[in-house]
C-alpha cells in the first residue's frame, strides 16, 4: 500500500486544483520556506479525520483552512482534498484496487462532507477503514515537528498505544470497548426491564379488579342499551298512536272541510244567480218606472182634456136650441170618456205590474242579504276548519314542535305515571270558539295536567335528568277553580259583544274540571 496521488483544491495555499503524483521512488517533498510543504502534510491529516484546528494550524475555526484570497486572487467557497491509495495488496478491507478518500468543506454552511470512492459516507466510516493500517490519526505514519521528542519522553502506557496502532491491535480493542459498552447497556436495559416487570406485578391486582369492573360496565351498558331500545320502542308506539289519532281527526276535518267547501261553492253560485235576477228586475223596474212616468203624463193630459170637454159640454148645454150641436157634443163626450177609461185601465195595469215587480225586487234583496249572511257564516266556519286542518297537519308531522319539554314528556308519558295530557288536547272548544279560546289561553295551551304533585315532580326530575327543556305542570290536587265575582259578572254582562265566560265555552272530562276553571275561569268570550 502506498499513496499514489493527492488532489487539492481551495485548501490553504492551494487555490486552484492541484494534483501531486507520487511514484514508487519518491521519498519526500522539498522546497523553500513558505512554499506549502507543511500544507500537504496538513491536507493528508485533514482527510484522514483530523478535527483539531490547532493541529492543522488553521486559525480559530475549521473554515480558515479554505483559501481566503490574496492581493491578486479572490477567496474561494470550498476546500476539497482527495487521497488515492494503491490497494493491490488488500491492506484496506475493500475489494477495490484503488481507494479514493475525499473530504470537502463549504464556507457558507461550515459543513464537511466525506466520500469513499466518490460514495458519500461518515467520518466514522473513514476512521474504521484506516484503523490498524498505520494511517490512524494518532499513529506514527505522520510525524510532525516535535513528535519525535514527545515520543521519546512518552510514558510506557502512551508508547503502548502507538505500538498497538502499528501492530493492528487497536481495532480489536476498540471493538472490545464497543462490545463492553453494548453489554453494559444491555445489562442496564435488563435491570430496567426487571423494574418494569416488578411494577407491572404490583399493578396486576388493581388491574384485575379494574378488568372485572370493566366487564361489569360492559354488561350494564349492554343492558342499558336494551332498556333504551325498549323505551324508544314504547315512545315510538306512543307517538304512532298519537299520529293515528291526529290523522283520524285530520281525515274527519278534511271531510267536513270538503263538505263545507262544496256548500260554499253552491252558495256562491246561488248568490251569483240571485244577483243576475236582481239586475234583470232592476232593469225591468227602470223600464216600468219609465212607462209609469209616461202613463202619468198621459193621465195628466187626459184630465186636462176632460176639463176642457166639460167646459165645452157646459157651453153646449147652454145652447139648447141647437140640437145638432148638442148631439155632436154628446158624441165628443162619449169619445172622451171612453179614451179616459181606456188610459185609466192601462195606467192601473202598469201600476199593478210596477207594484208586483217592486215586491219581487224586495223579496230578492232579502234573499240576497240572507244568502250573503249565510255565506259569511259558512266562510268563517271554513276558515276555522282550515286553521284546524293546518294545526292538525303540523301536529301530525311533529307534535309540540316548539315545546321541547312538552314533547319529551308526551313521548315518555307511558313510562311516567300520572300524566293526563296537555290543555290543548283536554279542552274541546265549542263551534266558532277555537280561535278565541286559544287566544285566551296563550302559552297555557301547552301546560301539562298531572294527577297529583308527585307525578309533576317526577316529570320535572325526568326533564332535568335528560336535559330535555322546560314544561309547566298543573297538578289536579292543587289547581283551584277561579270564579268571577258578582261585580265582574255584572260589568261583563253589560259590555258590548259579550257572549259568555270562556269556561262555559269549552268541554272537558269531569276529573279535570278544576284545571279547566284554573286555566280559563275568569276569561271573557266576546
Amino acid at each position: 500500500m502506498f499513496l499514489k496521488r493527492i488532489e487539492l483544491q481551495g485548501f490553504k495555499s492551494f487555490a486552484d486544483k492541484t494534483i501531486i503524483q507520487f511514484e514508487n521512488d519518491i521519498t519526500g517533498i522539498v522546497g523553500p520556506n513558505g512554499c506549502g510543504k507543511s500544507n500537504v502534510n496538513d491536507a493528508i491529516r485533514w482527510v484522514l479525520g483530523e478535527q483539531s484546528v490547532k493541529s492543522l494550524r488553521s486559525g480559530s475555526s475549521m473554515a480558515d483552512i479554505i483559501f481566503s484570497g490574496s492581493e491578486y486572487r479572490k477567496p474561494v467557497n470550498m476546500a476539497k482534498v482527495t487521497l488515492v491509495f494503491d490497494n493491490s495488496t488488500k491492506v484496506f478491507d475493500s475489494p477495490f484496487e484503488e481507494i479514493e478518500i475525499t473530504r470537502q468543506l463549504q464556507r457558507s454552511t461550515n459543513e464537511a462532507s466525506y466520500f469513499i470512492n466518490k460514495t458519500p459516507c461518515r467520518l466514522k466510516d473513514i476512521t474504521d477503514l484506516v484503523m490498524d493500517t498505520g494511517l490512524g490519526r494518532d499513529s506514527l505514519s505522520i510525524i510532525t515537528q516535535g513528535n519525535i521528542s514527545s515520543f521519546a519522553d512518552a510514558k510506557p502506557e502512551d508508547r503502548r498505544l502507538l505500538f498497538e496502532e502499528a501492530a493492528g491491535v487497536s481495532k480489536y480493542k476498540k471493538r472490545k470497548k464497543i462490545s463492553l459498552n453494548k453489554l453494559n447497556q444491555t445489562k442496564e436495559n435488563l435491570d430496567r426491564l426487571q423494574d418494569i416487570l416488578d411494577e407491572l406485578e404490583r399493578q396486576l391486582t388493581p388491574l384485575s379488579r379494574q378488568a372485572k369492573k370493566a366487564e361489569k360496565f360492559l354488561k350494564l351498558r349492554e343492558e342499558l342499551s336494551k332498556i333504551e331500545i325498549s323505551v324508544l320502542a314504547e315512545e315510538i308506539e306512543s307517538l304512532n298512536s298519537q299520529i293515528e289519532k291526529l290523522q283520524k281527526s285530520l281525515f274527519e276535518n278534511k271531510t267536513i272541510y270538503t263538505s263545507k267547501e262544496a256548500s260554499l261553492s253552491k252558495q256562491d253560485l246561488d248568490i251569483m244567480d240571485l244577483r243576475k235576477e236582481m239586475y234583470a228586475l232592476d232593469k225591468q223596474i227602470n223600464e216600468l218606472q219609465g212607462e209609469y212616468t209616461k202613463a202619468m203624463e198621459e193621465s195628466y193630459q187626459l184630465e186636462k182634456r176632460k176639463v176642457e170637454l166639460d167646459e165645452k159640454r157646459k157651453y153646449a148645454m147652454s145652447m139648447a136650441d141647437n140640437a145638432k150641436r148638442k148631439e155632436q157634443l154628446k158624441t165628443l163626450v162619449d169619445e172622451a170618456r171612453f179614451e179616459y177609461f181606456d188610459h185609466k185601465a192601462r195606467f192601473d195595469k202598469q201600476k199593478a205590474e210596477l207594484e208586483l215587480h217592486t215586491k219581487n225586487m224586495n223579496d230578492l234583496k232579502s234573499k240576497t242579504q240572507r244568502a250573503e249572511y249565510e255565506f259569511r257564516q259558512s266562510n268563517d266556519v271554513y276558515q276555522q276548519l282550515l286553521n284546524q286542518k293546518q294545526i292538525l297537519e303540523n301536529l301530525a308531522k311533529q307534535p309540540f314542535q316548539h315545546q321541547a319539554g312538552v314533547r319529551a314528556i308526551m313521548s315518555a308519558r307511558r313510562s311516567l305515571s300520572g300524566i293526563e295530557g296537555v290543555i290543548s288536547e283536554l279542552l274541546k272548544a265549542h263551534n266558532n270558539m277555537a280561535n278565541a279560546i286559544n287566544a285566551a289561553l296563550g302559552g297555557s295551551v301547552y301546560n301539562i295536567v298531572t294527577t297529583d304533585e308527585r307525578s309533576a315532580r317526577e316529570a320535572i326530575r325526568f326533564l332535568k335528568k335528560n336535559r330535555s327543556g322546560r314544561a309547566t305542570f298543573l297538578p289536579m290536587t292543587v289547581c283551584k277553580p277561579r270564579f268571577a265575582s258578582n261585580n265582574q259578572q255584572l260589568i261583563a254582562s253589560n259590555c258590548n259583544g259579550f257572549i259568555d265566560w270562556a269556561c262555559n265555552l269549552v268541554d272537558c272530562d269531569e276529573k279535570i274540571w278544576g284545571s279547566k276553571r284554573s286555566s280559563v275561569g275568569k276569561c271573557i268570550g266576546n
